[in-house]
């Protein structure tokens, strides 16, 4: 019992810098690229990069984690993040950049990437109670969410205070993007720690049955879900928060520290609503919950650029960010427990490539819009849109389940 507390203590405080640290390089990485010189489609071209190869990289390492060893794949997404890091502090040279985007684990969202996410939830449904999973996951957004919030206030005020010390604008960035490459290797040495209590336990029909891509029964359902998860995350990458940031900035002339403190708050309310979710969880289901609360975030995301001045897009922005996240944990428990558990690292981080395939090409597009006055909206209509029509989707898909019915169930029936 002590060593299982001992792994949960670790996976959680992982996801907190981690997250700590996405959140830190966001609010600054749009920024940084516009100050070394780079011109908007340049800018998208590399946001897109980071996203595809994350595809890639994290593609391999989950369907390969739950055979070969989650700690050891945890230890390599840790020195892919500090490499990243590092190389965008040593040079401005576009091609290694992108290249450099492409392998490394960059986050240019504020939110996860690469293969961590995956493997950390289902080493947790390893540790926990099947039951426990929806308020663990709920815990476990919430811190996220809280790291997410501090890393976006440290990182727009301190790139402040250093330029208001004479620094120069780029070398504030890159003392940020030195900073997550350091976070980088305190990942690694976290996950060194963990225990083989975070594998799942080996048997010889597990073996025989496990495909290439480590799912052998549950694919019809990882299928479905990855479609959907896709189109939701096509959706977001319209209005990934670097993006989001570069908005408030061209709109407003919003300087970096407002920018911190607009996410700080932002990703402090949506973590204190995930707790909300699983309440309404309890009630509804799972599937309802998603859809029940993301829809009407959606409205509200829509109205964001319709606001009349600075004040009134940031309390639009607040309200929708109050409700936009409730449907994480239900969705992350959803695909572990819809899964055997030889599947669920597989299944987790296929989902999660959906989601990155889906949101690799549009914030090319979106800091496309951005560099014309016209279409500088464009990007939250998209968004909203895209996701309201996810959101039915997924309602539809899943309607004939009923409540209550997902937690716990081997199978989940797909329409």
């Amino acid at each position: 019992m002590q060593q299982i507390k001992k792994n949960i203590r670790i996976l959680f405080i992982a996801r907190t810098i981690r997250l700590f640290a996405y959140g830190f390089i966001s609010v600054i990485l749009v920024l940084y690229l516009a100050a070394i010189g780079l011109k908007e489609y340049e800018i998208g071209v590399l946001l897109t990069l980071t996203l595809l190869g994350d595809v890639v990289i994290s593609f391999w390492i989950t369907t390969n984690a739950d055979n070969f060893s989650r700690r050891k794949m945890l230890i390599a997404g840790s020195i892919l993040m500090a490499a990243g890091g590092f190389i965008f502090v040593l040079t401005d040279n576009y091609i290694i950049l992108v290249l450099t985007a492409a392998i490394g684990v960059i986050s240019p969202s504020g939110k996860e990437i690469g293969p961590f996410l995956s493997i950390e939830q289902s080493a947790l449904s390893e540790l926990v109670p099947t039951k426990a999973l929806p308020g663990v996951f709920a815990w476990y957004n919430l811190a996220g969410s809280f790291s997410t919030a501090i890393g976006a206030l440290c990182a727009g005020w301190g790139a402040q205070l250093l330029q208001k010390e004479g620094l120069t604008n780029i070398l504030t960035y890159k003392i940020i993007l030195a900073i997550y490459g350091l976070i980088g290797l305190m990942l690694l040495i976290l996950f060194r720690v963990l225990t083989n209590q975070v594998e799942v336990p080996k048997t010889t029909d597990t073996a025989k049955t496990i495909s290439r891509f480590g799912l052998h029964s549950s694919k019809k359902i990882v299928i479905k879900l990855s479609a959907l998860f896709a189109l939701d995350a096509f959706a977001g990458g319209f209005i990934l928060q670097s993006i989001f940031a570069y908005w408030f900035y061209l709109k407003f002339n919003v300087n970096t520290g407002s920018i911190g403190s607009i996410f700080f708050a932002a990703n402090l309310i949506a973590g204190i609503s995930s707790l909300y979710a699983i309440k309404i969880a309890g009630r509804l289901g799972l599937i309802k919950t998603m859809v029940f609360t993301h829809l009407p975030s959606n409205v509200l995301l829509l109205l964001v650029p319709l606001m009349p001045n600075l004040p009134s897009a940031i309390a639009m922005l607040l309200l929708r960010f109050s409700i936009s996240q409730m449907d994480v944990p239900t969705r992350q428990t959803y695909t572990i427990i819809a899964v055997n558990k030889d599947e669920r690292s597989a299944a987790s981080g296929i989902t999660s490539i959906a989601r990155s395939i889906g949101a690799s090409i549009s914030p090319s597009l979106g800091v496309i819009f951005l560099a014309s006055p016209a279409l500088i909206n464009l990007p939250f209509f998209f968004a909203g849109g895209l996701k309201i029509i996810y959101d039915i989707w997924l309602y539809h898909s899943f309607k004939e389940i009923k409540d209550g019915q997902e937690i716990g169930v081997k199978r989940t029936k797909v329409t």
